[in-house]
């Protein structure tokens, strides 16, 4: 009979570590006590024109993860999952002064679980009534009344949801939805050092191991962390837009203050930002001048994030895991995501309970600028396909703003570029 952790965070990074830790640099056993827990994870939105985020296939396109992590299939179907809001790459850490065993479970409310590992029991749910509306056919053991799957359910959905495989659903839009994935069993082992798997070819997924986390196994899996992905519809804190004077309005849409957030652009390699601290209310943005630097900026981000709660080597992993897509060509604002908003959107409940918690999701909102719009409409009309390429997962999100209803055009471009 193993331990007890009841704690409601979001799905993250998980960070199990001493509350009397103060420097991730100072990690040895004798100044464990007890169990605190960190998180870290990504929420990544689209703006539309009233700066609201709006709904984007963002299962679309090349799989950056390594072979080895488990998936519920639902990348790049014929159909495709619109929500508002990637989930991605939380991931969860244990520090513990001796070994012990966990059990951890995910609520996504309005979203699913995508991928995971290690091994992870995963369940969708559909909305009976919209199941009953389409004449889908299921089974009555798979009816379960959504007290059972939430802790807190969204008066928005239905009361009774339906266990469902991934090709079930039959609202794509995630309004319907809701997904849970849990680890049981989980052997968290400080002093173990067992091989964790690795492929060959290059991976983001690799870099947040470089922590002094505990080793885990979950069956005969082994890793330094619990890792999950999803897709939904997050309440994004902000409204992120471009203004007729060339600025950029963000307003915060929450009560709570945004603790962070920065504006950056990449434009054909030349990068600029600004870091505009906390949020209350509105902030206009002018703007940037292209004569940043990556390393600066990393060194802020990860400045900011040992400011939220994270350790150095946890905030150095978090900005080397993603360093290649947040500053990849774009526009967008960069942000940390109110603790508020993750509770809400991400419950998480672990068992045995850790001493001390800190969440920290850092969310990123992508922009379509004047300048952007003028380079995809040109590069179409000269069938440049490879200069829309840049533009990446973003594109048809991109594609669909500017040639609304035009289908066929929106259609070619896409079949021309990967």
């Amino acid at each position: 009979m193993h331990l007890g952790l009841k704690t409601q965070i979001g799905a993250g990074v998980l960070v199990f570590s001493a509350a009397t830790w103060l420097i991730a640099a100072d990690l040895s056993a004798s100044k464990l006590d007890g169990l605190t827990v960190h998180e870290w994870g990504t929420f990544t939105s689209i703006a539309g024109d009233d700066g609201y985020p709006v709904d984007w296939d963002s299962l679309r396109g090349t799989d950056d993860l390594p072979g080895f992590v488990q998936n519920a299939g639902a990348r790049n179907r014929k159909f495709t999952f619109n929500g508002t809001v990637r989930m991605e790459t939380p991931v969860l850490y244990f520090y513990s002064p001796r070994e012990l065993t966990a059990d951890v479970r995910v609520q996504f409310p309005h979203g699913a679980i995508t991928e995971w590992y290690p091994k992870a029991d995963t369940a969708t749910y559909e909305s009976k009534s919209e199941l009953d509306r389409y004449q889908t056919v299921y089974s009555s053991s798979n009816i379960y009344a959504i007290q059972q799957l939430l802790s807190k359910p969204p008066s928005d959905l239905d009361r009774k949801m339906v266990k469902v495989g991934t090709t079930d659903w039959v609202d794509t839009s995630m309004r319907t939805v809701a997904g849970t994935i849990s680890w049981n069993g989980i052997k968290v082992q400080p002093n173990a050092t067992p091989a964790f798997p690795r492929e060959n070819q290059p991976s983001r997924y690799y870099a947040a191991r470089e922590t002094e986390a505990a080793a885990l196994t979950v069956e005969s899996q082994h890793e330094k962390f619990l890792f999950d992905r999803g897709v939904g519809r997050i309440p994004v804190p902000l409204t992120a837009r471009v203004v007729s004077n060339g600025k950029i309005a963000v307003n915060n849409v929450t009560e709570e203050t945004v603790p962070a957030i920065i504006l950056f652009e990449n434009r054909g390699g030349k990068i600029g930002y600004r870091n505009a601290g906390t949020l209350k209310d509105e902030i206009r943005f002018d703007s940037l001048a292209l004569d940043g630097s990556v390393t600066a900026l990393r060194r802020e981000l990860e400045s900011v994030l040992i400011q939220q709660g994270l350790y150095p080597k946890e905030a150095h992993a978090m900005v080397e895991t993603w360093q290649d897509s947040w500053f990849e060509e774009g526009t967008r604002v960069i942000y940390v995501v109110p603790t508020a908003t993750i509770t809400a959107a991400l419950p998480l409940q672990v068992d045995p309970a850790p001493s001390q918690t800190a969440r920290i999701f850092v969310g990123r909102v992508e922009l379509l600028t004047p300048d952007m719009k003028q380079t995809i409409e040109d590069a179409v009309a000269k069938k440049d396909y490879t200069s829309v390429q840049r533009y990446g997962r973003f594109l048809q999100p991109w594609l669909d703003r500017i040639y609304r209803a035009d289908t066929r055009t929106i259609n070619a471009v896409l079949a021309k570029v990967p």
